[in-house]
């Protein structure tokens, strides 16, 4: 007798939403318009601060009349009459890439408020269902998590790095996509047709009104989890395929032992987004070796070997020759403490760039590395000796210095 195969993975990408066919929320918006959770989502929206939207109305503003506006919003919410407001459009600098251009959509605090509260009860119903390899917009996990999980998966020999960029990702989002994946587990028709509201309210610009037939306004309070809830079928798809991605709202990578294995990775990749209606920036997209270097989460990523250009003001450590390091200003969350951030990283400012918009250049070697901790260099005023050294002997010292500030380069500095 022959038995029929079982089945590791949902036949279909959706049912990564709910693979085990779990009973889905039937009824849920009389729990958003709750007047204790929208009293808690102002609470919510009032610590994060941020500007006002198209109707001009400040967060002091809105706390002044808050009994009126909580009751309003309750009324609208409870009569299924809400209709949210058109997002207004503000464009801010990429960080780290010149010249480009980041779309944020500010909703009014009214509509702020109102996320919130639908995010209040939407956040524990999916967060079970995120992958491990999810580090965007979630609590108890932070862009330092993500690059620890990358460095150690690259020290165990996983160099090749699939460096991937998705096209207009927020911009982009198909909304039945969406919709269709959000129904597997809330089968509320009014939070589903809320969702949409919020999706296609439209964003004001320049003096006009755009609409919006695909995307999600990067800006908007449930934003983050509704990417989420996308691109989750893309990670767990990916690592039931038994491949290494790490991802943080729409920056990713896959770590690989081979070229080979990057390039198949590369292509599952493509087939999988493509079904769910993301495409990825083939310009922006690439195969790379540790040793080249790569991007990830503002922070450049490379293994040493090749002196990296840096003046002696950046040097605030040393790692030793062939370790993973990426020398330069060190910032200081990435030091220590293991605490998970959490609430700030609902802003969406994970960038690793410096005042100049360059991206920082960080040592992360004690969590990551094998062995014991490096110890730090000299007192600065060392290296500021050094500095007042003839040209000749200063440019010999920055040679060293360059690469690895190793005890050889300051004692031949200092024997100067």
């Amino acid at each position: 007798m022959s038995e029929r195969p079982g089945h590791h993975r949902p036949r279909r990408l959706a049912d990564w939403i709910n693979p085990t066919g779990a009973r889905k929320v039937h009824s849920l918006i009389d729990k958003v318009y709750k007047r204790k959770n929208l009293e808690i989502a102002w609470e919510r929206v009032r610590a994060n601060h941020g500007a006002g939207g198209i109707d001009g109305e400040s967060i002091e503003a809105f706390g002044e009349g808050l009994e009126e506006r909580l009751a309003r919003l309750h009324e609208e919410l409870r009569t299924d009459s809400y209709a949210p407001q058109p997002v207004r459009q503000v464009r801010i600098p990429k960080a780290g890439k010149p010249g480009e251009w980041r779309m944020l959509g500010i909703p009014t605090i009214f509509d702020r408020v109102c996320q919130q509260a639908l995010l209040n009860r939407l956040e524990p119903i999916f967060e079970p269902v995120f992958d491990d390899a999810n580090f965007g917009y979630r609590r108890g996990r932070s862009t330092k998590d993500a690059l620890r999980k990358v460095w150690k998966e690259i020290e165990a020999g996983r160099e090749w790095i699939v460096d991937a960029d998705l096209k207009d990702f927020f911009g982009s989002v198909d909304h039945e996509k969406l919709l269709a994946l959000v129904a597997q587990r809330v089968s509320d028709g009014r939070i589903l047709r809320l969702i949409e509201a919020m999706l296609t309210a439209g964003s004001y610009g320049e003096g006009r009104l755009f609409p919006t037939e695909r995307g999600t306004p990067q800006g908007g309070v449930a934003s983050p989890l509704l990417s989420n809830i996308l691109l989750t079928p893309f990670d767990r798809e990916m690592r039931s395929k038994g491949y290494q991605l790490t991802r943080y709202a729409d920056d990713w990578v896959i770590t690989c032992t081979s070229a080979t294995e990057a390039r198949v990775a590369l292509e599952a990749a493509i087939r999988v987004l493509k079904e769910l209606g993301v495409n990825i920036n083939p310009q922006k997209t690439r195969i790379v070796h540790v040793r080249h270097g790569f991007e990830f989460l503002g922070y450049k990523i490379k293994r040493g070997g090749r002196p990296m250009r840096l003046p002696t003001s950046k040097i605030r450590t040393r790692a030793r020759p062939g370790a993973l390091s990426s020398p330069g200003e060190i910032d200081p969350s990435l030091q220590g403490s293991d605490t998970p951030a959490h609430a700030a990283e609902r802003s969406g400012e994970h960038s690793g760039a410096d005042k100049t918009g360059q991206p920082r250049r960080a040592w992360l070697g004690p969590p990551l590395q094998a062995g014991s901790r490096p110890k730090a260099l000299p007192p600065t005023r060392w290296l500021a000796g050094a500095a007042n050294l003839v040209a000749s002997v200063r440019q010999v010292a920055l040679l060293w210095l360059d690469n690895v500030a190793t005890p050889q380069a300051l004692r031949r500095v200092r024997a100067c």
